[in-house]
């Protein structure tokens, strides 16, 4: 199995189109310690790299494609090695990619089915033509072949499973209670993504609100897990001056902190780690950071566009 970071940062990127903020400035300006990231996304491939899926089709997704040269045209005028995506949620990072899919291009398209049924309820989806687009639920709990929109097999298997989360921002509405923004309904899910014929696995979880005992269960003995790094610390957009809000009332959980991700893997025995879905806030992405030398001290590891993992 052969997986590509296409995107390692949260919503906006890196740096944001209207951060003037410290870490972005110097990612603008070329610093080799802030490599720019555009937002997450993961490519991954169980036949060879005949047949890609993408985990989730971001806003940068046409950027990413150009950038990664597996994922170019192959064949004839008009081609593309992308078989599927699948969805870990609604969000506007999530799926905003998938208008730029919208050019006749035959794929399948998977996804939980509350997640469906927002991309169904919004009629700009519609370029998502019917006859291209193979629209797939993904039962939460169960392992499924992944398939390209033909129904072939192309060497990887999926199991989705609830994580707490939360609604999309643009669906919260008025009234929202902060309190169900760790609640597991399906609205944020967690990938086990597997290449059977080899036994190679890993975990995409680039949301997730706080850490359960059976989330922590299914994560122990892992081979390689690319979880949440929206935020250093809770409260970091408040402090920051760049919002309102804290990383538990987006979703998100902090890495660091008695009750954050770094503190939560402690005793899981996974043996890769990686940060993904990271915030232009959080100061990880500044490579001469203390937090970032406390990141790697702990074994953790930062993605970046372009990471490639084999396993």
């Amino acid at each position: 199995m052969r997986a590509i970071v296409l995107g390692a940062a949260a919503g906006g990127a890196f740096p944001q189109w209207n951060s003037n903020a410290p870490g972005c400035r110097r990612a603008r300006s070329g610093d080799p310690a802030a490599k720019p990231r555009t937002q997450a996304s993961l490519a991954i491939s169980g036949d060879g790299g005949e047949h890609w899926f993408l985990i989730n089709a971001s806003p940068d997704l046409r950027a990413q494609i150009e950038a990664t040269p597996v994922l170019h045209p192959r064949h004839g005028l008009r081609s593309s090695p992308i078989a599927g995506v699948v969805l870990t949620g609604a969000d506007v990072d999530a799926i905003a990619g998938l208008l730029t899919m919208r050019e006749r291009h035959v794929f399948a398209l998977y996804a939980a089915e509350r997640v469906q049924a927002v991309i169904d309820a919004n009629p700009i989806f519609g370029v998502l033509s019917p006859d291209c687009v193979r629209r797939r639920t993904l039962p939460l709990g169960e392992r499924i072949a992944l398939c390209g929109a033909d129904g072939e097999p192309a060497g990887l298997a999926v199991e989705s499973f609830a994580v707490p989360g939360k609604v999309p921002l643009y669906l919260e509405g008025a009234g929202f209670d902060p309190a169900a923004t760790a609640l597991e309904t399906g609205d944020t899910i967690g990938l086990e993504i597997a290449e059977p014929a080899t036994g190679a696995r890993l975990f995409y979880i680039p949301g997730c609100a706080r850490m359960t005992p059976a989330l922590a269960d299914r994560l122990r003995g892992a081979p390689l897990v690319l979880f949440d790094g929206t935020l250093w610390t809770d409260d970091e957009m408040i402090r920051g001056g760049l919002g309102p809000k804290t990383g538990r009332r987006m979703g998100h959980m902090s890495v660091s902190g008695d009750g954050g991700t770094i503190a939560a893997f402690r005793d899981l025995g996974v043996r890769r780690k990686i940060l993904i879905h990271i915030n232009n806030s959080n100061p990880i992405l500044i490579e001469d950071s203390p937090e970032h030398a406390a990141v790697r001290d702990a074994g953790w590891e930062v993605s970046f566009d372009g990471m490639e993992l084999a396993l």
